[in-house]
């Protein structure tokens, strides 16, 4: 078996239960890896329509099944409370958290359009507008509150990169050491960023439909993905993240722009510098955790000069300059 066949394949009791979730007259007639996943495989399901007609769905499969139950319904629960609130995120189809009737367990879901945009061309424009989605989702007050947010990296976890300033990575290991600030409460993605969050452009080499005026193609997200994590906490803990992940892709200075945006459009973070530094500090030494996992589907996703080392550079970069704006 190739690898694309690999990919691909869905294994029979996953079929037949993808099957009896479909209308009457509708066949599975194409199935497509998705790329880019950490922790589930992704595959887009086209189903024949009894008019000729296609549509797509997307399967997600925890083929590594420690946490799945609790992931899986996390998702399943946001994705039934997004309908209606004006965050665009796929819609529910059918969830087998335990995998009663899958080979594992799965979710299946609607297809969004757009795609992720991981280039450094172009920016600018989307951080704002990343701002802005994560400042609708912290508005959300769903009846039930998802469970309080969990936090693994501890002083002891964080790997300090080969080189790294040394004494600013101790001095960052202390900030964490502290108990986390108090904080007001919010709905969390917890894997807010932009690889989880779909854009209305063009594929790689094509270029836009047409330009306005401006000369400058009109962007906007049509999605966001990866529901799985949701929980409550501190609205500084998604911007954290996506801060981190900005940091990465793009430069230590996107990291700390993030911050600048959210609340340039409405997002309220900790009022005193030393508790934004906690929470930042926070997420970016949990990343120190997993570069590797990180850099892989980056690179696959076409930047491939995001090494591990590279991305480790940028990291060490991103907490010295954290302390130098907050400390």
């Amino acid at each position: 078996m190739t690898d694309h066949d690999e990919a691909t394949t869905v294994r029979p009791l996953t079929l037949a239960w993808v099957n009896r979730h479909l209308e009457a007259g509708e066949r599975i007639v194409g199935i497509e890896a998705l790329h880019g996943g950490i922790t589930a495989a992704m595959r887009r399901l086209t189903i024949g329509m009894r008019d000729g007609g296609t549509r797509d769905l997307v399967l997600r499969s925890f083929i590594d099944v420690k946490y799945a139950e609790d992931w899986l319904n996390r998702e399943a629960d946001a994705l039934a409370l997004l309908p209606g609130t004006g965050v665009a995120a796929p819609g529910l189809v059918a969830v087998d958290p335990t995998a009663s009737h899958c080979a594992y367990p799965s979710l299946l879901m609607t297809h969004l359009a757009g795609r992720t945009v991981l280039d450094d061309e172009g920016v600018e424009t989307r951080v704002p507008l990343l701002a802005r989605q994560l400042v609708a989702i912290h508005a959300l007050r769903p009846a039930k509150r998802p469970r309080g947010y969990v936090t693994l990296t501890t002083a002891e976890t964080v790997v300090v990169p080969r080189g790294a300033d040394a004494a600013a990575w101790s001095a960052a290991i202390d900030v964490i050491r502290k108990p986390a600030p108090s904080y007001d409460g919010r709905f969390l993605h917890r894997d807010f960023q932009p690889g989880n969050v779909l854009f209305d452009v063009p594929p790689p080499g094509l270029p836009p439909p047409g330009l306005p005026p401006s000369g400058r193609p009109n962007v906007s997200i049509t999605g966001v993905v990866d529901w799985a994590g949701t929980s409550w906490g501190p609205a500084d803990l998604d911007v954290a993240h996506c801060s981190t992940t900005l940091a990465l892709l793009h430069g230590p200075a996107w990291g700390l722009r993030f911050a600048e945006a959210y609340e340039e459009v409405g997002g309220v973070l900790a009022a005193a510098a030393s508790e934004r530094l906690y929470w930042m500090v926070r997420d970016a030494l949990a990343a120190s955790e997993e570069v590797r996992s990180v850099a892989r589907p980056w690179r696959q996703a076409g930047r491939t000069e995001l090494t591990t080392r590279a991305v480790e550079e940028r990291l060490d970069a991103y907490v010295t300059a954290l302390l130098d704006a907050l400390g």
